[in-house]
């Protein structure tokens, strides 16, 4: 049996994407190690659903560069002391690196040299993320050393995944060798999802006659919570029985509860707070609408949300901002977009798919059937035939499918 060690700079159990590939390698056979950080629970280690995960206590209290800087170099040390470690015995095939931060593929340094390949997943754009984050000019001298320590990182691996094509054709402008880039999109397992029937045990209910816009995920400025609640006050009196239900945790809901009050909508905005994953099903059938008002910046244009999958698998229309990469994919005529960062549109596409029940059904039958290629059984197939080809376990025919199937 191989091996595989993940590193992830987060926490194992809420990161959806790094599940779903952990998973799916001990599905195919795979005996499957994480290092991450360690969560709320305490727990420096544990099987979830057959992987092997290990933590260390670091947390995520990160605001300041320096706190960021601190962070990446202490979990950084502990990935590259303890990867090196577990090779000895373990003796990885492969060592699957999750960004941020960029230079963590570094970790794996002598692990390759004992034989590992490397893949680098490069959710995020790190010049992209910190230009949005901090406001910096594009042509800082540190949005340049980040884009260097970017060129190194993807140099070093033997094979880098990114989650869209936009992204990849900018770190293609950036110097990566598309003959080595794979896209894996951001996709939800449909098992989970269609295999759910109502009735579940979560607190997920509502009053006959409501109407829900829901979100569901962090609750950051990134991705316009505040937005939505400014147009949910101004079209709120042309939608009876609409409410609109966050869940989730986050930096920002504190001020969305308070604008929330400010505009007379506590009893409308319920802020749900932390919803396991196993959860989230009940939920979203609970949902009338999904709602992605995410910012419009350098680096959200870029964005793929794993919740917009889950949303289209549950059979949900969705109102989301008119972005590159969601545009990239879905037509006008799949999702309602609305005008980045403009409550005044936002609003008025929340009437207009509340009022029309018919227009829900059918954004929802098309954007089912966009996502057909880019569904998590095309993209686990893909990543499987990744590892199987980089690991020297792939037949012969599969070695070049990566290829074909991008």
């Amino acid at each position: 049996m191989k091996s595989v060690c993940i590193l992830l700079q987060n926490y194992y159990d809420f990161d959806i994407r790094v599940r779903r590939k952990a998973e799916a390698l001990v599905a195919a056979g795979y005996s499957v190690d994480v290092l991450a950080i360690q969560g709320r629970d305490g727990r420096k280690s544990y099987v979830l659903n057959g992987v092997n995960v290990t933590t260390v206590s670091l947390g995520k209290k990160r605001g300041s560069l320096a706190r960021y800087a601190y962070e990446y170099l202490a979990f950084f040390l502990w990935c590259m002391f303890k990867l090196t470690s577990l090779m000895r015995t373990r003796r990885y095939a492969v060592v699957d690196v999750n960004t941020l931060p960029d230079f963590l593929v570094f970790a794996a340094v002598f692990a390759r040299w004992m034989g590992a390949k490397v893949v680098l997943d490069m959710h995020e754009i790190t010049p992209e993320f910190y230009r949005s984050k901090y406001g910096m000019p594009e042509n800082s001298m540190l949005v340049k050393v980040l884009e260097l320590q970017e060129r190194l990182s993807f140099n070093f691996a033997d094979q880098v995944i990114t989650i869209n094509e936009p992204i990849e054709d900018l770190f293609v402008s950036r110097g990566l060798d598309r003959t080595k880039s794979t896209i894996i999109t951001n996709a939800a397992d449909e098992t989970k999802f269609l295999a759910y029937k109502p009735g579940g045990k979560s607190a997920a209910s509502k009053e006959p006659g409501t109407f829900v816009f829901m979100y569901h995920g962090t609750l950051t400025n990134l991705y316009g919570l505040d937005i939505a609640i400014e147009a949910f006050a101004k079209a709120h009196q042309e939608m009876p029985g609409a409410e609109m239900w966050i869940l989730g945790e986050g930096p920002e809901s504190p001020r969305l509860m308070s604008l929330a009050s400010e505009r007379g909508l506590n009893e409308k905005v319920k802020l749900i707070g932390v919803v396991q994953p196993s959860a989230i099903p009940d939920w979203l059938y609970q949902a009338d609408v999904g709602l992605l008002p995410i910012r419009l910046d350098v680096f959200l244009q870029y964005a793929s949300p794993n919740k917009l999958a889950e949303y289209i698998i549950m059979n949900k229309a969705v109102i989301i901002s008119r972005l590159r990469a969601i545009r990239h994919y879905f037509s006008e005529d799949a999702l309602a977009f609305c005008n980045p960062n403009d409550p005044e549109d936002l609003a008025k596409q929340m009437v207009r798919v509340y009022l029309d029940g018919n227009l829900r059904s059918q954004l929802a039958t098309k954007a089912l059937r966009e996502y057909e290629p880019i569904r998590w059984d095309v993209m686990k197939e893909r990543y499987l035939k990744l590892i199987e080809r980089i690991s020297g376990s792939a037949k012969v025919g599969q070695a070049n499918a990566i290829g074909a199937s991008k």
